[in-house]
């Protein structure tokens, strides 16, 4: 399925219904209520708008993001996390899910620490720029500031690089490892 030559924008976190009722009086902006629809549904109507912003709360890793929360708070198996994975993988491949270009992360600060951890995190890690927390987002002001301040990035990695190893990202830690620390200076 090809996609909308837009900017593709997924909103989550607390507060997603009223940025999307704000973006409804933005022109050059679709404002699409897709969450709980089909990946293939929501791929579908997001490719279909041919408006510069395509502002959304459909998150193709929704499942994947619950099954990575799960599997480290000791309530699912690794199995669950990798059939989830290999769900979303399949969805991806065949074009029934896109990535959007930017995830704007609602009030983070007031989101369960684990769900900070996997928006801010696991999933940011990926693409730092691409996850925008946003603190104060009420208001179609707000929403037109944070549309036209989308920094520029390189495009998010093909899903299949990263997200099979995704149960080797640990929650708190994700991200550390490979942190490049300055120098000590020299004695």
């Amino acid at each position: 399925m090809d996609s909308t030559t837009g900017t593709i924008v997924a909103v989550v976190g607390p507060g997603a219904d009223d940025v999307l009722a704000s973006a409804d009086v933005l022109g050059g902006v679709s404002a699409l209520s897709l969450r709980g629809s089909e990946p293939a549904i929501a791929s579908h109507r997001i490719s279909a708008s041919g408006t510069p912003w395509v502002v959304h709360d459909a998150d193709p890793l929704e499942h994947v993001a619950s099954a990575w929360i799960e599997f480290f708070q000791e309530r699912a198996t690794l199995g669950a996390l990798e059939a989830e994975i290999d769900d979303a993988l399949g969805h991806f491949e065949r074009g029934h899910a896109l990535m959007p270009d930017y995830y704007l992360v609602l009030e983070p600060d007031d989101a369960p620490e684990i769900w900070r951890h996997w928006w801010c995190g696991a999933l940011g890690y990926r693409a730092p720029r691409r996850v925008l927390p946003v603190r104060e987002a009420s208001g179609v002001d707000a929403l037109r500031r944070m549309l036209r301040s989308l920094p520029t990035s390189r495009p998010w990695p093909a899903p299949a690089n990263w997200l099979p190893g995704l149960a080797m990202q640990i929650p708190d830690r994700v991200g550390l490892r490979d942190r490049v620390t300055p120098s000590e200076p020299a004695s």
